[in-house]
């Protein structure tokens, strides 16, 4: 029998099974994009429509999502104007919360839906909207609410440059308000505003 020492030794050693690295095969990562792509090459035309009604059922923001794809309904942009309404300007007598990056999340998903530049102004445009109306309406105050809202303000100047000057325009009148109610809500964020208006329209 080994001494205590000679225990402690063996249990180190690099040819250990248990604690040699080398020696254990890497977990196998999860599914990817190209292993689901590998499935659905095996499905016929039944098949595959039948996949995407089950994932149009399964949740709303599969259907806004295809909607949006495709063009369908009246206003495409109606469901996401919907959601920055609810986290950006909550109704404060029902003790309803905010959320910034559920709003954000809305442009990004309409971004991966189409992405078309007028639509995504348009959003953009509605979230400053939204953002600098409810701060000033009900006086709440947070700074990363702000700088947010500055951050999207830029981004909107910068999609609406890709736009006609007509869409621009109209565009870019808005924001001049959102820019002139900002000054009401302190931070500097009016400054911001007035600052970007000026390096992205030279007024």
């Amino acid at each position: 029998m080994g001494t205590a020492s000679d225990l402690h030794t063996e249990n180190r050693s690099p040819t250990s099974k248990n604690l040699n690295p080398m020696t254990k095969r890497p977990s196998r990562s999860q599914p990817r994009w190209t292993d689901v792509k590998a499935k659905l090459t095996s499905l016929d035309r039944i098949g595959l429509i039948g996949l995407v009604q089950d994932l149009y059922a399964l949740h709303k923001d599969n259907q806004t999502f295809l909607h949006t794809r495709f063009g369908l309904g009246k206003d495409v942009l109606k469901p996401y104007k919907e959601t920055l309404d609810r986290w950006l300007w909550p109704d404060v007598m029902r003790n309803q919360d905010i959320s910034v990056a559920k709003a954000k999340q809305a442009i990004s998903s309409y971004r991966k839906a189409v992405g078309e530049p007028a639509g995504l102004a348009e959003l953009m445009v509605s979230y400053c909207e939204n953002a600098a109306g409810f701060s000033n309406d009900v006086g709440y105050q947070d700074e990363g609410y702000f700088d947010a809202l500055v951050h999207m303000f830029e981004q909107a100047l910068k999609v609406t440059r890709q736009l006609s000057a007509a869409d621009r325009d109209a565009l870019i009148a808005r924001l001049d308000r959102v820019r002139s109610i900002s000054h009401n809500l302190g931070y500097g964020v009016g400054d911001d505003m007035d600052s970007l208006l000026i390096d992205y329209t030279g007024t």
